[in-house]
């Protein structure tokens, strides 16, 4: 008979889980939530269930995938406690995140949250000041422990009360990540994940691309988002956006990103990049954004090359014979 309900902040890296497994194995009927946005855990997306099937065969655990993308573009945009060294606002979106957890967690009536961060391991987000800040903006001051540092801080209601034992908690503490790995040996982990990680808001290069995107547009969506975070992105003069796939894989997420409206456009007879074409469909544009792909293809230095487009549920099609352009044309177009 479980001792109590809890909710688990579970980013899917190894210490969300650890510290999950720690409170499960108290008797405690534990939920996994993992929260995504285009910028982090959005490879989740459309395949859910199998990612669920994996936490549960592999770990135990029995997880919920929630999207909060729309809700997160305006942290980013106005975070309180400002950015990291790029465009991370890691102490705004711990309280964000614990916020959400939160209003969960009172629709459910469950007892308290879990999280996997360990005192001192990040220099931003888990200062031990910083914890307090998160803990107090979020409101769940009292209710937030921390299996794998809880005996290094001040204990928690669910501690207080008995429902968990405070002994059988960890004491972990800096950047070694050779406590959490020997621990997932104890536990007996049949794989070993990284540390939580992969945000593309702390990519130097894509932060850059994205505070662009963000300063120019005040109305995105997180289809908008995910298009600029693959392959290569341009500006045409119009407005007009295009991205082009720098290989296969990035060719098969452009065609899962189009939207009705969008133009895709592609080279019939020589191997190369697919581009999407986003923005009014002028006779101009597409021809720029054609001579764009010739120019990242193997016809580069030909004279004249197809290159066919096809409206995404419209009628608009043609096959357009264009020149490649310079780099030094291009260059003033690269997002």
């Amino acid at each position: 008979m479980s001792k109590g309900r809890a909710f688990s902040l579970l980013s899917g890296g190894l210490d969300s889980l650890l510290a999950t497994r720690l409170v499960m194995d108290q008797g405690i009927d534990v939920v996994g939530l993992h929260f995504i946005t285009p910028f982090f855990g959005y490879d989740k997306k459309g395949g859910e269930e199998r990612f669920l099937e994996g936490w549960r065969k592999l770990y135990g655990i029995q997880a919920r995938i929630i999207d909060l993308s729309e809700e997160y573009f305006e942290v980013v945009r106005n975070p309180r406690y400002g950015y990291g060294k790029n465009f991370n606002p890691c102490i705004d979106c711990k309280i964000f995140l614990f916020s959400k957890a939160k209003e969960l967690l009172l629709e459910e009536r469950r007892d308290f949250l879990v999280s996997g961060e360990v005192l001192g391991q990040r220099p931003m987000s888990q200062r031990r000041d910083t914890l307090r800040i998160v803990e107090r903006d979020s409101g769940t001051e009292g209710i937030l422990l921390r299996p794998l540092s809880a005996r290094n801080l001040d204990p928690t209601r669910p501690e207080q009360s008995g429902m968990v034992d405070r002994e059988r908690l960890l004491n972990m503490s800096g950047r070694s990540r050779k406590p959490q790995m020997d621990l997932a040996r104890e536990m007996g982990f049949r794989q070993t994940p990284s540390p939580a990680g992969g945000c593309f808001l702390t990519d130097p290069i894509l932060a850059q691309r994205v505070r662009k995107f963000f300063s120019q547009y005040p109305h995105l969506t997180a289809n908008d988002v995910s298009l600029l975070l693959v392959g290569r992105p341009f500006q045409l003069p119009g407005g007009q956006q295009l991205v082009l796939g720098r290989r296969e894989a990035e060719n098969r997420r452009l065609l899962e990103l189009a939207q009705p409206g969008d133009v895709l456009l592609k080279m019939p007879e020589i191997p190369g990049p697919l581009g999407l074409f986003r923005g009014r469909p002028e006779e101009v544009a597409l021809g720029l954004a054609a001579s764009i792909i010739v120019s990242y293809s193997k016809a580069k230095n030909l004279a004249r090359v197809g290159v066919e487009y096809q409206q995404k549920g419209g009628t608009l099609s043609s096959l357009l014979f264009v020149s490649p352009v310079s780099e030094e044309e291009i260059a003033p177009l690269k997002f």
